[in-house]
Order: structure tokens, then C-alpha cells, then sequence
């Protein structure tokens, strides 16, 4: 072949490249505009193989972005730096909120394997950005000015966040420094992602299959049915079956007579990532644990817990562990009487055994019949999801004046996943609302809320939210609906106030929105309060069948029972708090032997054998996730979700003024100003403990 042919055809096969990758591209959803209602993601379109080249193309277009900032020869200003930053990784940011979106809630093995890909990339663009110099300096020089650059709140708040997460992300360490950090970062980014995926094999595991009828004993038709329908899915044909979700092994610890099958499930629980196989996450945490000791050290801090209350409003893991050692010593000593109860009723029946953890639920049951005349089936034909999830809507339609209206012209990601649009009173658009509560295999255990997009007003630029609530609740059967219990009602309401925070946000900036996790459960704990108040039963608690409104005489059942085996839910609770504490504030990066600490930990506490903590070690998913030295946060902002809704106890259920500044102060500002300072514009003062203690029983 001459010279000039050669040439020639390598000319033609850069075109045929260039046009087969310009093919690839329109066929990838993530590289045109999405033409569908509000710009929602086109999930019918969306196949795992569009997701590297999306999250390839979104690092690459940020740090153009970026360094469109760094080259900018102007003096650095507000404008050309921190708004600038603002708008940088919109795409990325895209591709990155869906994909995780689904990892999370509807994963699979193609996914699993897109994320262990993509995992060490991102960190690694991370901390490419978080320590530029050139770029801190720019954000130095500006932060430095900041008293004379006559600022607004929200964007001296947006600075100071840049500012502060800049240096908190090891902009300020050396060299050998950084590289130290990149390599901690990319190892913790990993090990992460590998709990999280032992964590879900161990939660969709089948803890118990049983095929002989008197095994069943106890167990009420509906829970059989369910198990039923599961061993069929499982391939387990004429059986029932019991997963370790807790719509499947909750029931069967409180209704199974079977003492030794109750405990055969219940160790399968409590031991997840901790059964010595190829799932097993001891050694994953205690390495976890170890390069967070490392992490912290290397920005400055003792501890890890010291870096992440720095942050909060505890400030600090002294006030931490006085606060939950306040709360401990009522709760335990409650919780010892409830034991005794419990223990009598095994004695009455003429057993010997000294009760368990595995028993606990099951008596608990008995006792809650005995004195109160109620138990868990009298309630759950009450709750059918959809009744439950319209009563929450009407709960936040009266505080807020807003609608939830049907969308069935929105694509879902699983038919489970149903749509809402949310306008204010007018028909104003506000955004949209999925959600998506059956568990499945692909779903990860607990619930939570989160969004395929942020609402934000850059340049008069409006963007509204798209909020989703995941939960893994009761699912229907195929004789009836998915009719719910107590706790999963309560978590439905309490996952739909993390969505209403979502949904109200009113900033310019999302930069500015930094809600310390010890506030940010205030407005999802807030709603609680409302699902089981006498009135807002009457909304929407309809016997599935008939129609019929819950009945007064077993509101006021539910009223009297209402303090019922608080000892027990707060201080398996606590005990995880404190679990939490002490990892975490470890000063040595030695790896420790997991259930040894786990069991020293909860021995210092007095935590009596008949309750385990709420999460152990290798199961407890929080502490992986965003609530390391954190998890207390839930009964802090208790506190301050109960003395809030003790205003509205002292007004009327929907009162307008407080609704409005709830509103406004708390779920619209969105973390731009200092917590205390939006708790009390709202609330006109400081929160007060009681409204908890007495919630609690514990006063």
C-alpha cells in the first residue's frame, strides 16, 4: 500500500470512529436532553451498559470545568470562583444521583460490577478537585476577604462551606500529605462499597425454611401466606420460608411458639457479616475503623468522632456520651422492669428458661394483649399502605397547603416505584415525589429518602427537586393488600418529612445547604408525631375491607399503650449509639478483633443479655454510610422534634402560624444558616428535654 492510500484510509477509519462513538452517544440517554415531564430520568431508556461512558464523559467535562476556574487569570471574586464551582459537574452530578439512586434501591450484578469500577475513579476526581492548590488558593483569597465583600447570609454561608470542606478534604497538607490522604480515600471508598455489598447477600439470605405444619405454630394465616408466597419466589415449593428482611423475621420472633426456631432466625439476624464466609465483614470494618484513625489523624484530629462532631451540633464526643448516659440510666432501669414482666409470663406457663433476646418479641406480644387488650392483627387491617401513605399526604397537605397529585405518564426504574407531582395550593409545581416500598433482592435493608436531582436558583436559574422514599415495608400477598404495622406506619411518615425537606429547599446555592446530621433527622421525626394522634387516625386508618374508620375503642387502646416496651426500643437503641461512639473514638489505628470490642463495649454500658443492640457491628450500615460517630444523632434531634411538636400540642394539630415558620425556618433554609438559630426563630426559644422524657415514659 503507497504512502497517500495509507494515509487515506487511516482518514477514513477516523471517521468511521468518530461516528460510531457519535452513535453511541445519541443512543446513551445521559448525553441528550431528556424530554420527558420535569426532565425525569427515562428509565426505560437507561441500560447499565450507558453508565461508564456517562461517568467517564462527566469527570472529563468537570475538570474542564475546573480548570476553566484555575486558568482564569481575574483576581478571584465570588462570581469567577464559588458560583463558578456552583455550576461545575451538572452532568457527572446527573449520571452519579441515578446510578447510586439504583444501586441502592434496585441493584444487580452488572450494576455491582459498574460500581466497583467506578468507585476508585471518583474518589480519585474528588480529591483531584478538594486539593488543587491553585484552586484553594483562589477559594483562600476570597474566604480571607469575606468581611469586605458585602455578602448576603446565604452566600458568605456558601464560602465559609467551600471554604471549611476544602480544608476538612486536606487541601491544607503537604505533598507527602496528600498522597497519603488520596490513598486512604481511595482504600475507604472501596471497602465501603464491599460492606455494603456483604451486608445486602447476608439481608436477602433465607434464615429458615420450614416444611412441617407444626413448625408453623403459633403464626397467624396472613404471616404463613407471606411466607408461603416467599419459598415459592425461593423455589422452596409446598414450604415456607423466612428472609432476614424484617416484614418476614419480625413476625415470625413475635408470633412463633417455637422457642428454638425463634432463636435460629434471630441469631441469623443479629449475624449477618458475621458468619465466617465470603460476606463476612469483620475484617472489613475493623480496616474501615483503622484508616479513619489514620484519616483523622493526618487533618488534625484525635479521633474520627472529633472530625465528624466538629460539624455537628454536639460539637464535640463528650457532650455526645453525656447525653446518651443521661438518657441511658432511665431507660435501662425501664428496661429491666419490662424484662421482669416478661420473665413472669414465661414462669406462668410453667417454663424455667431465663429469657433471651430471641424471646423478647414473642412475649412482648402476649404481655401487650394482656394488659392491654391489643395486639398487632387487630391493627394491621387498619393500615393498607395506600391508606397510610394518603394519610401522610393529607398530614402534610393541612400543615403546608400542598397537593400530591398521581403521575402515571413518569418512568419508574420497578413497578413497585409509584409517582407523585407536588404543587403548592395554587398549582404551582413544587417537584416530584417517587416512592418505592416493597423490599426485594436488589434492595438494600432499612429505609431512606433522596433525590435524582436538588433544587437550586443559580442565576435566577430555578431548578425544582425530584425527591424519592425508599422503604422496605409488609408487601401485599395475593389474597390482600400491603397492610402495615405500627413501626413501618411510623417509618412512613417519618421518610416522607426527609422528603418534604427536600421538596421545600429554597436556596440559591446548594453549597449553602449543610444540615448537620444531629438537625436533619428534626424534620422527618417531626411527622411522626402526627401518624398515630387520634384525629389523624380518623383521616386515614380505613379497615381495608369494609371501610370502616378505625374505631375509638381501639384508638384509646393504642393511647394507653403508648409508653409499652419504651425500656426495650430505647435502649437497644442506645447501646448502638454508644457501639457507634466508641469505634470511633478509638486513637490507634490497630485493627481490633470486632466481636471482642463489640462485646466489651456493651458490657461497660450494663446492657443485660435479654436485648442486643439495634445493630451490630458487622450489620450496622449507618456507621459505613453517612452517620459514623452519628447514629446518635436520631434521639438528639428527638429532643428537638418533640419540644417542636409540643407547639402545636399547645395550639391545634395544623396550626398555620407554627406551620408556615417550620416551613420557612426549618425545611426552606436547608442548612444555610446556623441549626439553633432556625430551631429558634420557629420555635421562639431554645428546645427543652422534657417533651422527650415524657414522650418516652422516662421521666
Amino acid at each position: 500500500m503507497n504512502r497517500k492510500l495509507f494515509l487515506f484510509t487511516l482518514i477514513l477509519i477516523g471517521f468511521s470512529l468518530t461516528n460510531i462513538a457519535q452513535e453511541n452517544k445519541m443512543e446513551n440517554p445521559f448525553f441528550n436532553k431528556w424530554s420527558t415531564p420535569f426532565e425525569t430520568p427515562p428509565f426505560n431508556s437507561i441500560k447499565p451498559e450507558h453508565f461508564l461512558p456517562a461517568f467517564n464523559e462527566g469527570v472529563r467535562l468537570e475538570k474542564a470545568e475546573i480548570d476553566a476556574i484555575i486558568n482564569n487569570k481575574e483576581k478571584p471574586t465570588f462570581k469567577n470562583t464559588i458560583i463558578a464551582m456552583e455550576k461545575t459537574g451538572e452532568f457527572l452530578t446527573k449520571v452519579n444521583r441515578v446510578f447510586f439512586g439504583l444501586n441502592s434501591a434496585n441493584t444487580n450484578d452488572e450494576l455491582q460490577k459498574i460500581a466497583r469500577t467506578v468507585t476508585p475513579i471518583l474518589s480519585k476526581h474528588r480529591d483531584d478537585i478538594n486539593l488543587n492548590e491553585q484552586l484553594f488558593e483562589k477559594i483562600k483569597t476570597i474566604y480571607k476577604e469575606k468581611e469586605s465583600l458585602k455578602l448576603s447570609q446565604e452566600e458568605l454561608t456558601t464560602l465559609e462551606n467551600y471554604y471549611s470542606n476544602f480544608v476538612r478534604s486536606g487541601a491544607n497538607l503537604n505533598s507527602e500529605g496528600k498522597d497519603k490522604l488520596r490513598k486512604i480515600n481511595q482504600e475507604l471508598s472501596m471497602l465501603g462499597l464491599r460492606f455494603s455489598e456483604n451486608l445486602l447477600k447476608e439481608t436477602n439470605a433465607i434464615a429458615l425454611v420450614i416444611d412441617k405444619q407444626e413448625d408453623l405454630n403459633g403464626l397467624p394465616d396472613d404471616v404463613k401466606n407471606a411466607a408461603k408466597e416467599l419459598a415459592a419466589a425461593k423455589g422452596y415449593q409446598d414450604k415456607w420460608a423466612f428472609s432476614l428482611q424484617k416484614p418476614s423475621f419480625i413476625p415470625f420472633l413475635t408470633y412463633s411458639k417455637i422457642r428454638d426456631l425463634r432463636e435460629k432466625v434471630f441469631k441469623s439476624y443479629i449475624n449477618r457479616g458475621n458468619n465466617n464466609n465470603e460476606a463476612d465483614n469483620k475484617n472489613v470494618i475493623a480496616r474501615i475503623v483503622s484508616l479513619r484513625v489514620d484519616k483523622a489523624n493526618l487533618l488534625g484530629y484525635k479521633t474520627h468522632a472529633d472530625f465528624v462532631l466538629e460539624k455537628n451540633m454536639a460539637k464535640n464526643a463528650e457532650a455526645v456520651y453525656k447525653f446518651l448516659l443521661e438518657l441511658w440510666e432511665p431507660a435501662l432501669k425501664r428496661a429491666k422492669m419490662e424484662s421482669a414482666d416478661l420473665q413472669n409470663l414465661v414462669y406462668k406457663d410453667g417454663a424455667k428458661f431465663k429469657i433471651a433476646a430471641w424471646d423478647w418479641w414473642f412475649y412482648a406480644e402476649r404481655l401487650k394483649k394482656e394488659k392491654y387488650d391489643l395486639d398487632e392483627a387487630m391493627l394491621r387491617p387498619y393500615f393498607k399502605m395506600e391508606n397510610v401513605r394518603t394519610g401522610a399526604f393529607e398530614v402534610a397537605s393541612k400543615l403546608f397547603g400542598i397537593k400530591f397529585i398521581p403521575r402515571n405518564d413518569i418512568q419508574v426504574y420497578h413497578s413497585d416505584v409509584e409517582v407523585f407531582e407536588v404543587q403548592e395550593a395554587d398549582g404551582k409545581h413544587i417537584g416530584i415525589f417517587y416512592s418505592d416500598y416493597y423490599p426485594r433482592d436488589g434492595k438494600r435493608s432499612g429505609a431512606w429518602a433522596s433525590g435524582f436531582r436538588s433544587q437550586s436558583n443559580i442565576e435566577s436559574k430555578f431548578i425544582t427537586p425530584l425527591v424519592y422514599n425508599v422503604g422496605n415495608f409488609s408487601k401485599p400477598t395475593k389474597d390482600k393488600p400491603a397492610l402495615m404495622s405500627i413501626d413501618e406506619v411510623n417509618t412512613l411518615f417519618h421518610e416522607l418529612g426527609h422528603g418534604l425537606n427536600s421538596l421545600f429547599q429554597n436556596s440559591v446555592y446548594p453549597g449553602a445547604r449543610f444540615m448537620p446530621r444531629d438537625f436533619v433527622e428534626l424534620p422527618s421525626q417531626i411527622m411522626e408525631h402526627w401518624a398515630l394522634e387520634p384525629a389523624v387516625l380518623k383521616m386515614y386508618a380505613k379497615h381495608y375491607q369494609t371501610g370502616d374508620v378505625i374505631p375509638n375503642e381501639l384508638i384509646s387502646k393504642l393511647e394507653n399503650s403508648r409508653l409499652f416496651n419504651q425500656g426495650f426500643e430505647t435502649v437497644e437503641y442506645l447501646a448502638a449509639s454508644f457501639l457507634d461512639m466508641d469505634w470511633h473514638t478509638l486513637t490507634d489505628n490497630t485493627e481490633k478483633d470486632v466481636p471482642l470490642f463489640e462485646k466489651e463495649s456493651l458490657t461497660k454500658i450494663g446492657l443485660i443479655p435479654e436485648i442486643e443492640a439495634r445493630y451490630q457491628t458487622t450489620n450496622f450500615g449507618h456507621i459505613t454510610g453517612g452517620y459514623s460517630a452519628g447514629y446518635y444523632s436520631y434521639i438528639w434531634a428527638a429532643v428537638l422534634d418533640a419540644d417542636a411538636f409540643q407547639a402545636f400540642k399547645e395550639t391545634s394539630l395544623f396550626d398555620k402560624k407554627y406551620a408556615d415558620a417550620f416551613r420557612e425556618y426549618i425545611l426552606a433554609k436547608g442548612g444555610t444558616e446556623d441549626p439553633m438559630i432556625s430551631y429558634k426563630k420557629f420555635r421562639g426559644r431554645e428546645p427543652k428535654v422534657e417533651s422527650l422524657l415524657k414522650k418516652r415514659g422516662l421521666n
